[in-house]
């Protein structure tokens, strides 16, 4: 068995599922290299995850891919808990678009995969090796070499190959190899509770959107997807054999209760599998790294798997990206488990509570509808479903992020309450944005109208001020920072003072790009939060919020906490 020529990349990728896939492009679209190793002969070609929400399509357009992804979803997917008898219990329906995009949508998977493939070719340094096994990985500290056995039709062995990169992720899922040789803990539960998984075409029932069927009997969820494709979840009872769904008698039983004909259906896929609740202790050891469910994995119930999995790319691409362009240190990677680590734990949480609930037997079932409806009379606590709000949101509160109280890089754990210079928090109660999630409205500009917000920005760094010029506080170095590390500056403006602000910063310093609020929801978001001046990291999470006189402090708070390189002074090298 002889090896092969040695292969030169970026960083290694290990798994061409969609996480891998994602983090690929991201990487692409910022002009780094990437090569993915796969150990099947082409990507899955049976639906999985069946949800994508908004955060994972803002992701999507950064990787020039969702016009391309579009065709196989659908918005605005509503889901409805239902007892046995088909009271709805809960209805989840969220109807913000706050980051540009309505919040969930179906989406058929192995299309979308297909994609975020096809997408790899629009970059000449990256490439995707199907049949490629990892069978090694050694970090040299400075490199990492990663071992794969290149296979045939048959599945036997042809020669070796190895790939050197400056780092390795590996995202080949929950048996993860990458994790194994970490030697990391992969935490948490796997309940025994199996589910077989039924999709059909020419959907019999046609209606829209998702029914969680918490049924004593045998919970149940029934799923509309786009092409006319209807998926069923069945939970199997703990004394029947998992061979018992090999037979048509048994499937039809369970089809039976839902459509008026089950022996006339064409089933496309059928599957059955474990729900899990892990997650790995840590997402980095060295110059290898795990994403996705090599990192972590969850129950299906709030359509999070997949979606999380696209957070982590999302999250470690910019990093990989800054550290190998020499836009800061390595400190910055060890950010990656710090921020992600903590929110996958969070969903897993949510996810098996969820579980839970589904599968309580007749008393507690009897206990939960009560529940149920005692919360449906209260408008409050309604919207705590109805707008996904049990669903935790990402937020930062140490890594990439500076306190916006006391401008300490590193951590937001004080937020607004210690800052004598604020005077309220807004009427939630809510504390200070830093490491949250930026809002995307639509804006105009001089070159474009009814814009998302992300189009204008850009997919790097960002300081945007309210009503303001960005540069008016920063000093000669700030700027010249600013430069290094083409950090856009943006002024957010009432529309009826856009063109008044193009005409005032046109000979700024530093290009200003004003961005004409045309809907409100920049005005808003700057008042709920008391603060003139935001840091976007290129994720579009806040790093910094603060007043505008503080932006030289605030900047400089963010480049310690993102370990970022300062520009070297004039005659310094002389």
């Amino acid at each position: 068995m002889s090896t092969t020529q040695n292969l030169d990349t970026d960083v290694v990728i290990i798994g061409a599922g969609p996480v891998g896939l994602t983090l690929a492009n991201l990487l692409g679209v910022r002009g780094r290299r990437a090569i993915v190793l796969e150990a099947r002969a082409e990507l899955i070609d049976y639906p999985r995850g069946v949800g994508l929400d908004d955060e994972a399509i803002r992701t999507l357009c950064t990787a020039g891919l969702w016009e391309q992804v579009r065709p196989f979803t659908v918005p605005h997917h509503v889901v409805r808990l239902v007892n046995g008898a088909g009271q709805v219990l809960a209805t989840n329906d969220p109807k913000t678009e706050e980051f540009g995009y309505p919040r969930k949508h179906g989406f058929i998977q192995p299309l979308v995969d297909k994609e975020l493939a096809a997408g790899l070719s629009r970059f000449a340094g990256h490439a995707l090796r199907f049949r490629h096994r990892v069978v090694g990985i050694e970090d040299h500290r400075d490199h990492v070499v990663v071992t794969a056995e290149r296979l045939d039709e048959t599945g036997a062995v042809v020669d070796t190959v190895t790939v050197t990169g400056r780092y390795a992720v590996g995202c080949e899922g929950g048996s993860s190899f990458t994790r194994k040789w970490m030697g990391v803990e992969f935490e948490g539960k796997s309940p025994s509770t199996r589910w077989v998984v039924v999709d059909v075409e020419n959907d019999p029932i046609g209606t829209p959107s998702v029914y969680l069927g918490a049924d004593p009997r045998r919970p149940y969820v029934s799923i509309g997807l786009p092409q006319g494709i209807r998926r069923w979840e069945f939970m199997l009872h703990d004394d029947e054999p998992t061979e018992l769904v090999e037979d048509a008698g048994f499937m039809r039983s369970l089809l039976e209760r839902h459509v008026p004909d089950p022996a006339a259906l064409r089933i496309i896929n059928q599957r059955t599998f474990t729900h899990h609740g892990r997650v790995a202790s840590s997402f980095r050891k060295g110059n290898v790294f795990l994403a996705g469910d090599a990192a972590h994995l969850m129950p299906v119930w709030l359509g999070q798997g997949w979606n999380s999995g696209i957070r982590d790319a999302t999250n470690l691409a910019w990093k990989l990206t800054a550290v190998l362009h020499g836009d800061a240190g390595e400190a910055l990677l060890d950010t990656y488990t710090e921020e992600r680590r903590r929110h996958a734990a969070d969903m897993i949480d949510v996810n098996m509570a969820a579980g839970t609930v589904m599968k309580m037997r007749p008393l507690g079932g009897w206990v939960r509808d009560r529940a149920a409806s005692a919360l449906n009379l209260v408008p409050r606590w309604k919207s705590y479903f109805t707008e996904l709000r049990f669903k935790p949101m990402p937020r930062y509160a140490t890594g990439v992020v500076v306190d916006q109280a006391t401008l300490t890089p590193g951590t937001a754990e004080a937020g607004l309450e210690r800052s004598r210079l604020v005077p309220f928090v807004d009427s939630a109660g809510a504390v200070s944005p830093v490491g949250l999630q930026f809002i995307q409205p639509r804006v105009n500009t001089a070159a474009r109208t009814g814009a998302l917000l992300d189009e204008v920005s850009g997919d790097w760094w960002t300081l945007a001020t309210w009503g303001t010029d960005p540069t008016a506080y920063l000093t000669p170095a700030d700027l010249e920072l600013v430069r290094r590390h083409r950090i856009a500056l943006v002024s957010f403006m009432p529309e009826t003072q856009r063109t008044w602000a193009e005409k005032q910063y046109a000979d700024a310093a530093v290009p200003v790009t004003v961005a004409g609020d045309t809907t409100g929801a920049l005005k808003d978001w700057f008042d709920l939060r008391a603060c003139g001046l935001v840091i976007l990291r290129p994720d579009r999470f806040v790093a910094a919020a603060a007043l505008a006189q503080q932006a030289s402090q605030a900047l400089a708070a963010v480049v310690t906490a993102g370990s970022l390189t300062t520009p070297v002074p004039e005659g310094a090298l002389a």
